[in-house]
């Protein structure tokens, strides 16, 4: 029976047919190995084609030439071992009625000159790349001709290996360097006006078209406004757009912005706390004045916005990315109206952040994200049933008990809280950042569908534990904030929950100390300046927040430059003491000269990560089958825990994510999952 749901009308793209209008745009999630797309590269398009949506991008700035080296692991284009590579991805993709097109491109000078070959990089002019700091080469003509001929050998290799279609990338990369009047700066035949701009990327779609034939879809993705001083506004690039696609161009992928800091990144691809599809109108408005179909992704991750898109005749296509990172299986559920059982996208950015801190492309809170051969994203069911104890409401504890319920085990989850979501709530308290709780509602939703019995207000002891009659017992008690690091009177000493929960108000003058580099720090001075005192940031690191990711560090950095908050590196707080005006006095150390100053202030806020919460494990340790061990060859393998170390113990006992040490919300739900996928 056809269905009204304007997600899943069918639509053509030239001579493609897609099943419905949802497609995973280009980007890069850097699975590649050696420049090829292996396996891991395989499995995660395979998912998502699995999953139901009509067409899967891959590819993200895949390289059509050596010199412009691979700047986050991006597929080598120019090497005609790819071919059976994508042939085939292609061919699996292909099998669950989905289609795969892959993006095809050359960086310019948005990648590293000290990558890969070391080959000087180009571009229309010499301009500094702000994001990767490349100062480029000015192309010459014998570059151009290169360059002109590559990218044809790319696309040919695209249409050998079975792809449907190439999408050439026109923002902040080559094609656009070429065409925007704030990068180039040529007074030759490449350059000067709008048609000496626009000649290289006609040339470059001249020679594809040359090359693949008429039959071949090319798309564009192109920053049709790229926000620059200087730059190409819309009318400009909507005729630019007009006049490629008379060329050849068979849809366009519309963006609003460039990619050349980390400020802009993040106006593009958003983080949490961003209004949702802010560009979607500026796509719509480009996708009325052409005669191409348009696609368009940004922030749009709930299916309410994605059918108004395409029911208002906004979009033709509408790109579901990260929303497909966090729940391959979107379309699936729509599809079977389960619509309520999506993980959804709850912003975090960790999926381009780790991108660049970690060098692959990880979902905060779907763990089987990248890791498709070790981690199903449907849990199977168990042989055998058992009883399953999880003291913790946290996100390793709910997470554990989501696949454990998965899995066919009874499972009591015991919380000493009166709601769920430990640290979680704690992060999602200011309001900048409260998506974050999606995580803590999707999963006890979920437990709610398998039977899972949540008893909150409970303080679980072992004798509480071990009345239960378990055959398992996964301890997830978190942890507390660790302010020990700084001598003096813990009166004197706030810490960052107490700030983010409103605990305790923020004196006039606050000196925060950042000794963990990661969100909780930066949100809390956030907080503080937004209550209107004045702050100091201190860190012995060299940057502060190391672990924040680029596409989340512009919304702190805007905070600190609006509220002039004051940051120092390189320092550690050793001492504080109350003086005589009941103020406090600080001891900051410099970590190179160790030389010491002091600053009187209101409060002093430390930010150290957490101890565990441990007792209750320690307390059931001895009593236990393993006596808490853990077989990590079989964790790592998906196999059963079988370590025998009391034959007395009818039960198995494991701690999962800040109950063993401090580390973040991915850590702490992949340790719960490929724990429990094989209890």
């Amino acid at each position: 029976m056809p269905s009204n749901d304007p997600l899943l009308s069918p639509f053509d793209l030239k001579h493609l047919r897609l099943k419905n209008r949802v497609v995973s745009t280009s980007h890069e999630p850097a699975y590649a190995e050696n420049g090829m797309p292996k396996d891991r590269y395989l499995r995660y398009h395979l998912e998502k084609a699995k999953g139901g949506l009509a067409l899967t991008m891959m590819g993200g700035a895949a390289c059509v030439s050596p010199e412009s080296p691979a700047f986050v692991n991006n597929i080598a284009l120019y090497r005609d071992e790819v071919v059976p590579y994508l042939t085939k991805i292609g061919d699996a993709v292909h099998e669950h009625g989905a289609l795969i097109m892959c993006q095809v491109t050359h960086a310019g000078r948005r990648t590293s000159n000290y990558e890969g070959d070391w080959l000087p990089v180009v571009s229309a002019s010499g301009d500094r790349e702000p994001q990767h700091r490349a100062f480029p080469k000015v192309a010459e003509d014998w570059d151009i001709d290169r360059i002109l001929t590559a990218y044809a050998d790319a696309a040919e290799r695209c249409q050998a290996g079975g792809m449907d279609g190439i999408e050439l990338m026109a923002y902040s990369h080559l094609l656009d360097q070429f065409f925007s009047p704030a990068l180039n700066h040529r007074d030759d035949e490449w350059g000067g006006d709008f048609e000496g701009r626009l000649r290289f990327p006609l040339e470059v779609i001249r020679a594809i078209r040359a090359r693949v034939g008429d039959d071949f879809v090319i798309g564009l993705r192109m920053g049709v406004d790229d926000e620059r001083a200087g730059g190409n506004a819309v009318d400009e690039g909507i005729e630019a757009v007009r006049r490629l696609s008379a060329e050849g161009i068979d849809f366009l992928s519309v963006i609003k912005g460039n990619l050349d800091s980390d400020n802009t990144m993040a106006k593009i691809i958003a983080p949490m706390g961003t209004p949702a599809a802010v560009h979607l109108d500026f796509a719509g408005r480009v996708k009325h004045e052409l005669d191409i179909p348009v696609m368009h992704a940004g922030r749009i991750a709930d299916l309410a916005t994605a059918r108004y898109a395409i029911s208002e005749g906004l979009l033709d296509m509408v790109g579901m990315t990260r929303a497909h990172m966090a729940d391959p299986y979107l379309m699936q559920r729509v599809h079977d109206g389960e619509e309520d059982r999506i993980r959804p996208c709850v912003g975090a950015g960790y999926c381009i952040d780790r991108l660049y801190q970690g060098g692959e492309a990880l979902c905060l809170h779907n763990p089987a994200t990248g890791r498709e051969a070790q981690l199903p994203h449907i849990v199977p069911p168990a042989a055998e049933k058992k009883k399953a104890v999880v003291v913790g409401a946290g996100p390793a504890g709910l997470e554990a008990a989501r696949v454990l319920g998965e899995r066919g085990h009874t499972v009591t989850v015991l919380e000493a809280a009166s709601t769920p979501g430990g640290q979680i709530a704690i992060a999602a308290a200011p309001e900048r950042r409260r998506d974050l709780i999606g995580i803590v509602d999707w999963r006890v939703q979920e437990c709610a569908r398998l039977g899972v019995t949540i008893r909150y207000n409970t303080y679980a002891d072992a004798a509480d534990i071990l009345a239960e009659n378990p055959d398992v017992v996964i301890v997830a008690t978190g942890g507390i904030p660790n302010t020990e690091i700084v001598d003096g009177p813990a009166n004197l000493i706030t810490d960052t929950w107490q700030i983010l929960t409103r605990e305790v108000k923020p004196g006039k003058s606050v000196l925060v100390f950042d000794d963990n580099g990661d969100h909780p720090g930066m949100s809390a001075a956030e907080v503080i300046a937004d209550a209107g005192a004045e702050v100091e940031v201190v860190t012995p690191e060299r940057i502060i927040a190391p672990l924040v990711g680029g596409s989340n560090y512009p919304a702190y950095l805007k905070n600190f430059a609006e509220h002039s908050v004051r940051t120092t590196l390189g320092t550690r707080v050793t001492k504080v003491a109350r003086d005589a005006d009941r103020r406090l006095t600080v001891t900051l150390e410099d970590e190179y000269a160790h030389t010491t100053v002091t600053r009187t202030v209101d409060q002093l806020v430390v930010e150290h990560g957490t101890v565990p919460v441990d007792d209750v494990y320690f307390e059931l340790k001895d009593r236990s089958r393993n006596r808490g061990a853990v077989d990590q060859d079989a964790l790592l393998r998906l196999q059963p825990q079988t370590i025998v170390a009391n034959e007395d113990s009818t039960f198995q006992l494991f701690r999962v994510g800040d109950a063993v040490s401090s580390r973040n919300i991915h850590a702490a739900i992949l340790d719960s999952n490929r724990l429990c996928m094989a209890i």
